[in-house]
Formats: C-alpha cells, structure tokens, sequence
C-alpha cells in the first residue's frame, strides 16, 4: 500500500506550533525566532516532511530551485561550467535544476519547455543557448529572472556573463605571427552563440593589425566537433600553399585538425602550429600537448549566480553584462616557423 505524505499539520502538531508557524519556519517567508525554526526544521526532519514547490509556488512563494539550460551535457566545457554553477548555487542554500534541451529548438518545443520550467524555478540559466530570435524576444519580454552565458550573437536586454572571445582570439593569432607565421587557417564552429563569430573576429583583426592578407580558402566551416575539426583539417591542409599555422574555434576541432595533420604526415609543430580555445582536458594530453587560450569558468559561475539571484531577490546592483578576458595557455603544438626548417635540416645531416 502506497504509504501517504507527511503533511505540514503533522509537522506542526509534532513541533507545537500553529500551522502557520510551521510553514514560516520551513520556507523563510516571515519572521520565526531562531528556536522556534529549528524545533519546526526537527519535527519536519523526523517526519520525513518534502514541501510541495509546486504549491508554494502557486501560493506566489518561492522554490528555491534555479534553473539552467543546456544543448549538450556531453560538452566538457558545458559539464565543467555546470559543475562549478552547482557549487555556487549550494552557498545559496538553494538547489540546481539541470534541463537538457534538444540540440535545435523549434518554436513549439521551446514554448513547451519554457511553460514546464516555469513553475519550477525561481530563475533560469541559458547556457551556450541556442535559441531563435523569437524565443529570445519572448524571454526578454517576460520580466523573468533569467541570465544567459556565453551569448554574443546579437545585443539583448537580458544579463549575459561571457568570456571575450574577440580579444582572446586576436591574442592567440598574433601570438602565430610573432612566431612568423603568415598563412595563417581558421576553422570556424556553429552560428548560434555568437562566439565563432566573435573568434573570427579576433582572427581576422590580428591579420589585419600584422599587415597580412586572408585567403578565404584559409576559412574552414566546422561545428564544434572534433570530426568537422579532421575534415576541416584535411581541406585546409590539401591546399597549396598549405597553412603553416591553424587556430580553431574550440579545442574539440583543434584536436581533429591534429588527427588530419598526423594521417597526412605533417609534424606539430615543425610543420604546422596548432591552436584552440577552451582548454579542456583533452588539450594537456594532446600529443604534443595544445596551445589553448582558457576562460576563468569558475569565476564565471560565480558572476552567473550572483547576477541571477540579484534579480530573484529583488536586490540593487545589477549588471547587464559581466565579461571575463581569456588567458594564453602557451604549450607545445606551436612553434616559431623558423624551427621547422632547421629541423629538416638536422634530420638531413643525420641521414
């Protein structure tokens, strides 16, 4: 036989206080003294007592749950980000509601989880959203508690936290041309962020800051995964001239351009410089290991939450947009061009 809830009568009744009290104690709305919360908080602990969010929620009360969307949880920067989001929510004393959405949305699957969502959250984090603009707009003119990361694909009235990827980019290509190189590829990914865009940006200015021309041929379409990397690297690496230096969008991508070079015989990085963006684990392990430029995805969280619950809260000292530089993470998958001659050179005298 189904056994039956605990209800916040029994919870009162245990703890010797009127109903009302009871439900001040458990969900903070209202004032009850120090003793008095912990004798309800017991009661409810012995009994086994679950609140119905739902209910509260409906009452106009709160859940204390935020949200927050994802595209793709076998992401690692997706699941990194998530991770160190549960880690500040919980200084909240508040839990995390973890929505993993199809990869593309279309107008109704989009209403249907916004309106399942609703109800559960006392606010909501787009990650890496991939939304339409109507989707976007509808947001924007809910008044609801919402932040979104890493979206720069078109001005918005919505908080948004985000790494600069348009400084970070045109860091790491010129970091390339002080090495001298010159035919310098870009692979790009996805539109629907917005950061590829903002990373060709940066790739393009670097070019252009160096005096340098851009054959478009050098501009690969890729999507974020490492199998548009390899094709991407195939391509770029068919042509003649052929790049001496690549910088792709993500490491996942940088990684396939690594697999196409090895399958063509091409050495990192006497033969071609490779450089990501991201940093994840895969780049320290990369044989060699690969030059990366890293987003601060901790701090990142931090600012995402503080942002969220300033609004849940009511609270001043709002931002409307928190943006973070990238660091260069220098390793061994570049190289000034110059060594790679000299390397011939030795395997030359060695033969």
């Amino acid at each position: 036989m189904k056994k039956q809830a605990v209800t916040l009568v029994q919870v009162a009744a245990k703890a010797g206080v009127a109903v009302m009290t009871a439900s001040r104690a458990i969900s903070g709305d209202g004032y009850v003294s120090e003793e008095t919360r912990n004798k309800v908080l017991a009661a409810a602990d012995a009994l086994g007592y679950a609140p119905n969010a739902l209910a509260r929620v409906m009452k106009g009360g709160r859940t204390n749950v935020l949200g927050v969307v994802v595209n793709d949880l076998s992401s690692v920067v997706v699941n990194a980000f998530v991770s160190a989001l549960t880690e500040e929510v919980r200084k909240y004393e508040m839990d995390l509601f973890i929505y993993n959405s199809s990869v593309q949305l279309d107008e109704q699957a989009q209403r249907r989880h916004g309106q399942l969502l609703h109800g559960l959250w006392d606010g909501l984090i787009y990650v890496l959203p991939r939304m339409t603009d109507e989707y976007l707009a509808a947001l924007e003119a809910s008044g609801s508690p919402v932040v979104l990361v890493n979206f720069c694909r078109r001005p918005t009235t919505l908080p948004v936290v985000l790494g600069d990827n348009f400084n970070g980019a045109r860091d790491a290509v010129a970091s390339l041309v002080a090495q001298g190189h010159a035919r310098i590829a870009f692979i790009r990914g996805s539109h629907w962020t917005g950061q590829s865009a903002e990373r060709e940006r940066g790739y393009r200015q670097a070019m252009a800051d160096a005096g340098l021309p851009v054959d478009e041929r050098w501009v690969a379409q890729g999507t974020f995964s490492e199998k548009s990397g390899l094709e991407a690297g195939q391509a770029l690496f068919a042509l003649d001239p052929r790049p001496t230096a690549v910088f792709a969008a993500n490491d996942e991508m940088a990684l396939g351009c690594m697999n196409a070079a090895r399958a063509l015989g091409l050495r990192l990085p006497e033969d071609v410089s490779l450089v990501g963006f991201d940093d994840v684990p895969g780049a320290v392990t990369a044989q060699p290991p690969l030059t990366t430029l890293r987003h601060p995805l901790a701090l990142m969280a931090q600012a995402t939450v503080q942002e969220l619950m300033r609004r849940v809260l009511h609270e001043p000292g709002t931002r409307q947009r928190v943006e973070f530089p990238a660091e260069m993470v220098m390793r061994g998958s570049t190289a000034p061009i110059a060594t790679a001659p000299a390397a011939a050179k030795r395997r030359t005298r060695k033969a």
